[in-house]
């Protein structure tokens, strides 16, 4: 079961960056891993990504913290069979190093997204809450950190 949900959020996420989101394509954001608490995805350090520095561009690393912070709601929505209205409210970043690699990124606040969505639901209100997303060098070193407001809303 978790395979198949696995699969249908990749391929949901490879549509939005087709047909809605052409920022998601363009930079080749993956999702490797969602579960209840955690996502991760990667993106690779390449011609699309890079900057004049050859480390990866603030705007790819944007778009990976946006996809990890954001990939739960979606997925917690496909779960309970609702349609959402989801968005970024604001975002902090703070840059410890130069992404010189591939790069993954980290959310492990699942469940505080799976609660804004259950308050949605239960009030009817659109819900805003804190996540946190660390991005990864390939040497498992830590290169930026990610706070990240979502605002969300149950549509039905």
């Amino acid at each position: 079961m978790e395979n198949k949900l696995l699969k249908k959020i990749k391929w949901n996420l490879f549509l939005m960056g087709k047909f809605k989101i052409p920022l998601l394509g363009y930079t080749g954001v993956k999702l490797d891993y969602i579960s209840d608490s955690e996502a991760r995805v990667s993106i690779k350090l390449k011609r699309r990504t890079k900057n004049h520095l050859n480390s990866m561009y603030f705007g790819a690393m944007a778009v990976g913290a946006d996809v990890a912070g954001g990939i739960h709601a979606f997925y917690y929505a496909l779960n309970m069979n609702k349609k959402i209205s989801f968005a970024f409210k604001s975002m902090n970043a703070q840059f410890l190093k130069r992404a010189e690699s591939d790069c993954v990124f980290i959310s492990k606040d699942g469940e505080k997204v799976k609660n804004a969505v259950l308050q949605s639901i239960s009030n009817n209100e659109r819900i805003n809450q804190k996540i946190k997303v660390v991005a990864f060098n390939s040497l498992h070193e830590p290169v930026a950190e990610f706070e990240m407001e979502i605002s969300v809303k149950c549509l039905n």
